[in-house]
């Protein structure tokens, strides 16, 4: 592990700096601060309007798009350009964050390409990981630009694409800075491993739904649990949403909710199961860490999406609903890699 330390340490400030931004961006999504900036320049926009005068003009340009003309104008109290910077500012520091993260990818790439740090297999890796950046910015322009046509609303499906890759690119970058840490190979534990990757797969369907449900604001209806509004269980909404169950559960608001809290049943169980089962093994202090880590954080993330649902998703539990899905993925990742090599 000495020998590569400085690209462990890379790999994992990466890893903190996909984390900083995605909850930056579960901010500005909270907020509704995403579609303040209405243009995309990579050089012109690293930082904010410095003068009254330019602060205006990026208004007037706000002005001019659907969020404004059909949401904001009609506020009570209306809105000003003080509301406008508030906005601004989390989109805008979003989008620097992702800024900061290519630098920082960048600039100790190619040093340790360079200085003949990175043997054959890390650099595939590194290459693969520099392009999932790339398409990341490109997915947030492309979710972005949804918001700024007729719709004040950004796409769900186009949120929801954003938000899983980021939180992928985050696994990924911990899975090869895992590769790095624990170079050693042991045979994995084969039945746990299937259970830990029917489990991961399980979880980014969950944290895809997640998205849609951001995207549709659907945590703001049925605020009950365990059972939807009126007592039910399978709210009759669901039906009159949408034409097709393909629609209902991908576009109506009943039917994604229904589809998020019950999925939220099924990763619970899925790793309790595996965490009954590892006590069936003799496992590695690493391998215990992790589904330990894991159960408590399940059980976490379960009580915080009730909560969140039941209060109507206040911005502080909202975000922290988040946060704790990200440190899942992490606990999920590091408890794969630990049983599977």
């Amino acid at each position: 592990m000495n020998q590569k330390k400085s690209v462990i340490y890379w790999l994992l400030s990466g890893c903190i700096l996909v984390f900083i931004m995605v909850v930056v961006g579960g901010i500005t999504r909270l907020t509704n601060s995403g579609l303040s900036m209405t243009d995309w320049h990579l050089i012109t926009d690293t930082f904010p309007p410095l003068t009254e005068e330019n602060w205006q003009k990026a208004f007037d340009a706000y002005k001019q798009f659907p969020e404004y003309k059909k949401i904001n104008q009609f506020q009570e109290g209306g809105f000003n350009l003080a509301d406008y910077k508030f906005i601004y500012f989390w989109e805008w520091f979003h989008r620097f964050i992702g800024r900061i993260i290519g630098l920082v990818f960048m600039i100790p790439f190619v040093y340790f390409i360079v200085k003949k740090k990175l043997d054959k297999s890390t650099m595939q890796k590194c290459l693969i990981l520099l392009g999932m950046g790339a398409l990341q910015g490109f997915f947030g322009w492309f979710m972005v630009k949804s918001g700024l046509v007729d719709n004040p609303d950004v796409s769900h499906f186009r949120l929801a694409l954003h938000l899983t890759f980021a939180f992928i690119t985050f696994a990924y970058t911990l899975w090869v800075a895992l590769d790095l840490m624990y170079p050693d190979r042991k045979a994995p534990i084969t039945e746990l491993r299937k259970i830990a990757r029917i489990a991961l797969i399980v979880l980014i369907v969950q944290i895809i739904y997640g998205g849609f449900v951001a995207g549709l604001d659907a945590g703001r209806i049925h605020n009950h649990w365990p059972l939807m509004s009126d007592g039910q269980f399978f709210h009759e909404s669901i039906l009159l949403e949408k034409d097709s169950w393909l629609l209902r559960f991908t576009e109506g608001k009943s039917g994604v909710q229904f589809f998020h809290r019950t999925m939220a049943y099924i990763v619970v169980g899925l790793i309790s199961y595996l965490f009954i089962q590892g006590k069936k093994h003799q496992l590695t202090a690493n391998q215990k860490l992790g589904l330990n880590g894991l159960i408590i954080i399940v059980f976490l993330q379960f009580t915080l999406g009730v909560f969140t649902l039941l209060f109507n998703v206040p911005i502080l539990l909202g975000l922290a609903h988040q946060i704790v899905a990200f440190f899942l993925l992490t606990a999920m990742t590091f408890t794969l890699h630990r049983l599977s090599k």
